[in-house]
């Protein structure tokens, strides 16, 4: 008798022989995940998502609808991208010229979050919890923990790790609402203060 599968995945979804699944996912309706594409543990795909071949999700990925994830999009653990987000690979792409060779990466960190409709263009790097607003079109890096967003998308704020907008006392010093953790702003750049002892 064959092993249960350790994952969901709706009928109409189409999964490449060369996946790689992790432990309780779930797929849904008409997505599709390429031969070579990995997914970790728990990750969930909403309708209509399509996972190119070398796209790496990490574990608590969470896609919502109409997304594509092109070679060279990498997510690490807790991720979430928003409603028909958009990622490229190429920068100066035509359709009578392979690009294939010049595909770019483009990497989100641990616990950042991209907002519906969002355009990320390849070779950026979305530092860990940055907070990406809806709409915005990000064609720099960010940092960890910034807001930014518009188009281009520019730094507006800082974000805890819960997704709280942080304000900063005149010691460079804000407390999340929700957990109580607090961080540090120092030279442009937050950081998370170590509570434990």
């Amino acid at each position: 008798m064959p092993e249960p599968l350790a994952y969901f995945a709706h009928p109409t979804a189409i999964l490449d022989e060369g996946c790689r699944i992790g432990n309780g996912c779930r797929i849904w309706h008409f997505s599709h995940v390429s031969a070579g594409a990995e997914l970790g543990e728990n990750c969930s795909l909403g309708q209509n998502v399509f996972v190119a071949d070398g796209v790496r999700l990490g574990r608590n990925v969470k896609v919502q609808n109409n997304v594509s994830l092109y070679t060279g999009v990498e997510c690490a653990d807790d991720v979430f991208i928003g409603p028909s987000v958009v990622f490229t690979n190429v920068l100066n792409p035509r359709s009578a010229v392979s690009r294939r060779h010049e595909y770019q990466a483009t990497i989100v960190a641990q616990g950042v979050s991209i907002g519906a409709n969002s355009t990320i263009v390849c070779g950026t790097h979305l530092g860990e919890y940055a907070f990406i607003g809806a709409g915005s079109v990000v064609t720099t890096s960010v940092a960890p923990y910034v807001l930014a967003y518009g188009n281009p998308a520019r730094p507006r704020g800082w974000m805890s790790e819960q997704g709280h907008p942080l304000t900063f006392n005149a010691a460079g010093l804000a407390t999340c609402p929700e957990s109580g953790q607090q961080y540090y702003l120092t030279n442009h750049q937050v950081s998370r203060i170590n509570l434990e002892s």
